[in-house]
């Protein structure tokens, strides 16, 4: 029997399709740089991924422009992005030929990762399938794949701006509660067809365990100094008294 189809991924596919364009340069900056994590260029010297990467099969799930697997590969790495958006992999490949490093990409979804089980060291997804795949769907798909002491390591927005971002895009998180945390899991909005997906704490540690992770860390991400801006429905200001990004870190058991 062909496995079921949820609705949500062609919509995130056209989303993401048509979006492409937009991340074709912040792509190759991003090619360019050193690795950092979210839209604050949080150090990994906090996270620790890059310093441990040598001769390990990884996995980016919703690779986008593929730059988290480049630089896993600079790290000696042996990285696959894999993406539900087929322009977002021309993007990807278009970069891999500009700076002359190559790896396997793969037009897929991480709700059926199609590798074998325990064919990985470490799976990573930043925003990707962290926020636009049902977590009930790819963090077991991401266990499956990982060998037993393999590591999960992912970023999407916090729990808290989710709770306090308004649904029109471009504006900023408030100081105040718009919807409720009981019961999050999926996300509309009214002025797009994509879908998120954002969990809250308990019940993502329930998740974790259920799939035979320990938890190794969370990361409330704080918003470095600087000059005012607004970055993806963030002030700095606003970042750096709550979190707008989380990094989870879990190894998996058995």
């Amino acid at each position: 029997m062909a496995p079921e189809v949820p609705d949500y991924l062609g919509r995130n596919r056209s989303y993401w399709d048509a979006y492409a364009p937009d991340w074709v340069e912040l792509g190759r900056r991003a090619w360019a740089a050193e690795p950092s994590w979210g839209m604050w260029g949080f150090p990994d010297d906090n996270v620790g991924l890059f310093s441990d990467l040598a001769g390990k099969r990884t996995v980016e799930v919703g690779c986008g422009t593929a730059f988290i697997s480049a630089w896993m590969a600079r790290a000696g790495a042996n990285p696959i992005g894999l993406d539900n958006s087929a322009r977002q992999l021309e993007t990807a490949t278009a970069l891999q030929s500009e700076f002359d490093l190559r790896f396997p990409l793969v037009h897929g979804v991480g709700e059926h990762l199609p590798f074998a089980d325990g064919s990985f060291d470490c799976v990573v997804s930043e925003y990707g399938s962290a926020i636009w795949s049902d977590p009930y769907r790819w963090i077991p798909e991401a266990a499956r794949v990982l060998r037993p002491g393999g590591e999960l390591v992912f970023l999407g927005n916090s729990v808290l701006f989710m709770l306090t971002v308004p649904d029109l895009d471009g504006e900023p998180a408030e100081e105040t509660l718009r919807r409720p945390l009981f019961g999050m899991h999926r996300f509309e909005w009214p002025d797009d067809d994509s879908v998120e997906f954002h969990l809250s704490h308990g019940a993502m540690i329930r998740l974790l365990r259920d799939n035979s992770f320990e938890i190794l860390d969370l990361i409330e991400v704080e918003a470095p100094p600087g000059d005012p801006d607004v970055r993806f429905n963030v002030t700095r200001a606003w970042a750096q008294r709550w979190p707008s990004e989380e990094i989870w870190r879990a190894r998996k058991t058995g």
